[in-house]
């Protein structure tokens, strides 16, 4: 019955929508109602909400691949890119400084 209810909370509400009050209190309605023990809800709890957060890790990171991925194919400048640019120009800006100096 509990795995029924696991796998029915993290398939048709979605793991990373759960908030901890929403587990909390779901597991309590289950408790009241002699569905689960006092310890299958908090150990139900604790498994919903560990997977909620592998959940919400997994999509950070699959999230800030794609922008990654996204940015290179536009093209765009990277900050580094840019840094690296701007101390080409100031040693180009202090060589046609010292050129200058050498012409007079």
């Amino acid at each position: 019955m509990i795995d029924l209810i696991k796998k029915t909370l993290l398939t048709g509400i979605g793991v990373a929508a759960l908030t901890k009050d929403k587990i909390e209190d779901l597991a309590k309605e289950l408790i009241v109602k002699g569905k689960i023990t006092e310890q299958e809800g908090e150990k139900m709890v604790q498994e919903v909400l560990d997977r909620a957060e592998e959940s919400r890790e997994t999509m950070k990171t699959q999230t800030e691949e794609l922008v990654q991925k996204t940015i290179a194919k536009m093209h765009l400048a990277r900050i580094e890119d840019i840094d690296g640019l701007k101390g080409e120009i100031e040693k180009l800006h202090k060589e046609i400084s010292s050129l200058k100096k050498e012409a007079k």
